[in-house]
């Protein structure tokens, strides 16, 4: 093949000379507009996962690189005054400069046609560099690629400039660990990310969000203030030794990230040949988590190999590049994404007691976990789980250092003996409202099965209130009779407390059975809905009636009433649902709140109607017994709640008497487009505990132990709640406790001969595999 490299980075270079080892004939020129020692960062970090590739791809080019790196396992993290080591992470660094010198030397002496000093703004320029016929244009022209811009009609780019400003800057100093330092001042929050990355010379970042880095008058300087003032506020860290910048072309050393990602990586009808995008061209990954050289480098042992496999049209090879590098591109954004998020968002978690800020830091990406961190440091990891669990037991030491979520937890005079909980989860199941044995068995299970707390299913305060006829419901004396009945069996029969959910179904009213299709209005036997205005909640479901004061009244009432009739029935706790598009959350948000009056409009106005429910309810409720409210975070749209009303409305339900918000996404309109994934719906979550200050309840495709250990030490959380897991195993708790070594989880005392063979099960498992924890 004949091929043209536009751009002289990490990626192009690496190609080139995977491509020229797979085949000396191949023709391969690369295009490098700057000269041959030019390079604006100073170093670049590998993990030794990557190190393996490398080493798989080209041994001469690993060898040389192997020979210059730093190497550390430890992370330091410098936060009010306290120090926090953990070990076991495995990077080595290496200076830019340094790797690119290796990778054109080895691409030299394999016959790579490398031209520095050429600049090809635009492929049709090829024609006039007697390159002859070329086959493929591989674009490495970095995150400001002119031939992604000139094919953006075709790749699709979307280019997402962040919001926190940093600095590339080094230093003399030698840092013997990747080390965090935060600052906190009268400016705001600044963080600088330090690591060696040669016998002389460490990178060293600094970075802060627009709020810190105007107050700082960062905006008004120049590059030699800039790194001026930064010697100062980091001179702890830097005893003596001096800041640099390498960045003489820009008017200020600071930048924004790019997020880059496209849809599509190649074009077959180029202007002179195919073209083929690789590294920051086709996607960035945040400095934070120090993957962008790894992904780069990574695209071209695939495209490389890809191309030198056998004879297949062209078309297919890059076709089958896309599939399998953007695939692994995007998982890799998603953790960056995290990362990136949580240094953009630190003065959010500033606040945290420095043993829990510095975990919040390490678990950030959500790549490494509660036991990942185990198995790097177990020393370390042993540290955060004594001191969550002594302030758990409000500062007492504990007795024995259980998992962070078999710690305790209090809402006013309730204790639970764990962070578990069993989502509310319709069972569409009641007769007239009426719990049956079908709710007693189903609920009394999971409370046998450990879970600190087990909800109820939304519970209607009204027969209109239902959302099908088989909603169980508050508001006829045999409800209370039959709700008392399993309350009794679960406080009777386990350690479980148990909350009862009350809501009213509003514009969503009036529809089947779920297994009957979903949200589809009843045929027949159907009652009238309404809600804040006459919008229906999809084409086919009926249009509400708009709500007047009379109507308020009557639902503040009803909701009154089965409040009392909750304490009546025994429940230890009370949620109001104000989400998924129900008749409160249906006030909340402007996707189906239009009224002009004061209940709608403004966050003010929208939260206005679900307070004064949730304010009469308190009223009635035991002061000694806590009341949680569940939000819609997100509708996941354009239009509808952002995260900032997400936090206004959990601020106003934590100062009415709220003591724990479940917070939840989605369902409010059928237009909402949500991104799921692992533990999606937590960022919502950790953004309102962290910023409203008020304690949360996580929700959303969390099914693992692990996950709710790292969501409750990290803070992103204080109560887990898991809802698809219960369904398929009613003792998920018992079962994690057992997985997890910790014997001290009670059992009901029928069960515990399981209890002592589940754990001599997996005592051999893990003995067979070496890794014991009981």
């Amino acid at each position: 093949m004949k091929v043209a490299v536009i751009g002289g980075g990490p990626a192009g270079l690496y190609f080139a000379l995977l491509m020229k080892k797979a085949d000396p004939r191949h023709e391969i020129t690369v295009l490098e507009r700057n000269a041959t020692d030019d390079t604006f960062g100073w170093g670049v970090v590998f993990s030794d996962q990557t190190l393996g590739y490398l080493a798989e791809a080209d041994a001469p080019t690993h060898a040389r690189i192997a020979d210059e790196f730093a190497h550390w396992d430890d992370i330091d993290i410098h936060v009010r005054g306290t120090t926090i080591t953990s070990g076991g992470h495995g990077f080595s660094g290496i200076a830019r400069k340094t790797l690119l010198r290796i990778l054109r030397d080895r691409a030299a002496e394999l016959g790579v046609d490398l031209r520095f000093g050429s600049d090809v703004a635009d492929d049709a320029r090829l024609r006039g560099l007697d390159l002859g016929d070329v086959d493929l244009v591989v674009a490495a022209d970095g995150v400001n690629s002119r031939i992604r811009a000139r094919y953006a009609d075709h790749f699709v780019p979307d280019l997402d400039v962040r919001k926190a400003p940093f600095c590339w800057l080094g230093t003399t100093k030698l840092f013997d660990a990747f080390t965090f330092a935060f600052v906190e001042n009268e400016h705001g929050v600044f963080q600088a990310h330090a690591y060696r990355y040669s016998s002389e010379q460490s990178a060293f970042i600094v970075e802060c969000d627009d709020r810190s880095w105007a107050g700082a008058g960062f905006d008004k300087m120049g590059e030699a203030e800039t790194v001026a003032a930064c010697e100062r506020m980091f001179a702890p860290w830097l005893d003596g030794h001096s800041l640099m910048s390498n960045a003489p072309h820009l008017r200020s050393p600071w930048i924004r990230f790019t997020r880059v990602s496209n849809e599509r990586w190649f074009a077959m009808d180029g202007e002179v040949a195919p073209v083929v995008m690789i590294g920051d061209a086709a996607h960035t990954a945040h400095f934070s988590i120090g993957s962008g050289t790894k992904l780069a480098m990574e695209d071209a042992i695939a495209l490389a190999r890809l191309l030198n496999e056998g004879a297949r049209p062209l078309a297919e090879v890059l076709q089958a590049y896309h599939d399998e590098r953007r695939t692994e591109a995007l998982r890799l954004q998603n953790a960056a994404r995290n990362s990136m998020e949580w240094f953009e968002n630190v003065r959010r978690y500033i606040h945290l007691d420095p043993p829990q800020f510095a975990y919040s830091l390490l678990t950030r990406s959500q790549r490494v976990s509660h036991e990942n961190l185990r198995l790097r440091d177990s020393v370390y990891l042993s540290g955060v789980e004594r001191w969550f669990a002594s302030r758990a037991e409000a500062g007492r030491e504990p007795e024995s250092c259980p998992p962070p979520m078999f710690t305790p937890f209090r809402l006013r005079g309730m204790r639970l003996e764990n962070r578990v909980v069993v989502s509310p989860m319709d069972m569409y199941s009641a007769a007239d409202g009426v719990p049956n044995d079908f709710h007693l068995v189903h609920l009394g299970s999971r409370a046998l099965g450990g879970a600190g707390l087990v909800f109820t299913e939304m519970t209607c305060v009204s027969p209109e209130a239902r959302i099908t006829v088989g909603c169980t419901g508050m508001y006829e004396p045999e409800h209370v009779d039959a709700w008392r009945r399993i309350v009794r069996f679960v406080h009777e029969s386990s350690r479980a407390r148990i909350c009862l959910q009350l809501g009213h179904s509003g514009r969503k009213g009036a529809t089947r059975l779920m297994w009957e299709g979903m949200d589809e209005p009843l045929e027949e036997g159907g009652w009238e809905v309404m809600g804040p205005s006459s919008l229906p909640y999809g084409p086919r479901n009926q249009v509400p009636r708009e709500m007047v004061r009379a109507d308020m009244d009557a639902v503040i009432e009803q909701f009154v009433r089965a409040t009392r009739m909750a304490e009546e029935a025994g429940f230890d706790m009370v949620e109001l649902h104000c989400a998924h598009g129900y008749l409160l959350s249906s006030f909340l948000t402007p996707v189906s709140n239009r009224r002009t009056d004061e209940y709608g409009g403004s966050l003010e106005n929208r939260l206005r109607f679900p307070l004064e429910v949730f304010r009469a309810m308190r009223n009635v409720w035991p002061e000694d017994r806590p009341m949680s409210v569940r939000v819609s975070a997100t509708d996941w749209v354009d239009d509808g709640v952002t995260p900032d009303d997400a936090v206004a409305m959990a601020a106003a339900f934590g100062a009415a008497g709220a003591d724990i918000i479940h917070v939840s996404t989605g369902q409010t309109t059928p237009l909402g487009k949500p991104v799921y994934g692992r533990m999606f719906q937590t960022p919502y979550s950790d953004r309102i505990r962290n910023e409203a200050g008020v304690p949360t309840i996580a929700v959303g495709n969390v099914t693992e132990p692990d996950q709710v250990n790292g969501i409750v030490a990290a803070g992103r959380a204080d109560l887990v709640a898991l809802g698809r897991p219960h369904l398929a195993d009613p003792h998920w708790t018992l079962h994690a406790a057992a997985q997890l070594g910790w014997q001290d989880q009670p059992w009901p005392v029928q069960y515990v001969t399981g209890k002592k063979q589940l754990e001599r099960t997996l005592q051999r498992q893990q003995e067979m595999l070496g890794t014991s924890t009981i």
